[in-house]
């Protein structure tokens, strides 16, 4: 079996046009949208890759999964229930968790980065509406985290910090602004599914056919479970990270680095 590869993400990827939306959970519109996938992983209901839709609104409803977004064109408003509206335009990102109930709103075409965890157990935030939708700071304060093990560097251990901005109810999906001094890994087969949108600074990382491939700030990569990871930066990095670490090494890390 091949292993998964670190993937740059393209905004102008080829679609394909998805089923439609039912007219039962629209107040407005007859969108037509279209997808394509990088990650796909039906056992543990994670999705990542691009999407874009023609113009729509949709009912008041409980939000069916945690998502994460870049939007990439146009604007969304996004209405709660309780009348709270938060305007998202293109170049910003924004989180709903699972179970806010919502009304998604674009006049315009758009089109965004996603990651979604389509968490089967059911579980939600007992206390989902404090959370609202979320619209990370990417130069937000941070805090100090615990770096990596010195014996998984090759070279002087970083300076890590981290924030997170939203954890699922199951404390798998996390949603995060980190913040590194130089380093490198040493290669490890990762983890866990990360999308990395980078803010300031570059990290090259391998390629998975025996080379490597530099990201730079404005880039957006995916790294899939299982692909071959060898992190190495030569100068300060900050990343808006999207994680999905599966239950059985959830526990294990405080911050997806």
């Amino acid at each position: 079996m091949t292993a998964p590869l670190i993937a740059r993400l393209d905004a102008d990827v080829a679609l394909e046009r998805w089923d439609d939306i039912p007219a039962a959970e629209l107040d407005s519109g007859t969108p037509v949208q279209n997808g394509y996938f990088y990650v796909d992983d039906k056992a543990s209901g994670l999705m990542a890759g691009v999407w874009d839709c023609t113009a729509m609104t949709t009912a008041m409803a409980p939000y069916p999964v945690n998502e994460f977004m870049i939007l990439l064109d146009g604007e969304v408003t996004m209405i709660e229930e309780n009348g709270r509206e938060t305007l998202v335009r293109a170049g910003e990102s924004f989180i709903i968790p699972k179970g806010l109930p919502c009304r998604w709103r674009n006049d315009v075409y758009v089109k965004k980065f996603f990651v979604i965890f389509e968490d089967k157990s059911g579980r939600i935030h007992t206390d989902i509406g404090k959370f609202g939708v979320i619209k990370p700071d990417p130069q937000g304060m941070l805090a100090p985290a615990a770096p990596p093990a010195a014996d998984s560097l090759v070279g002087p251990v970083p300076d890590w910090q981290d924030h997170t901005w939203f954890t699922d109810a199951t404390g798998q999906w996390r949603v995060g602004t980190w913040r590194s001094t130089a380093f490198h890994r040493k290669p490890e087969t990762i983890a866990r599914h990360e999308l990395m949108h980078i803010i300031e600074g570059s990290v090259t990382l391998p390629d998975g056919k025996g080379g490597t491939q530099r990201f730079a700030a404005g880039d957006t990569l995916m790294a899939p479970l299982g692909a071959m990871y060898e992190w190495d930066s030569a100068e300060p990095v900050r990343k808006l990270y999207c994680s999905f670490t599966p239950d059985a090494a959830s526990g294990r890390a405080a911050v997806a680095e």
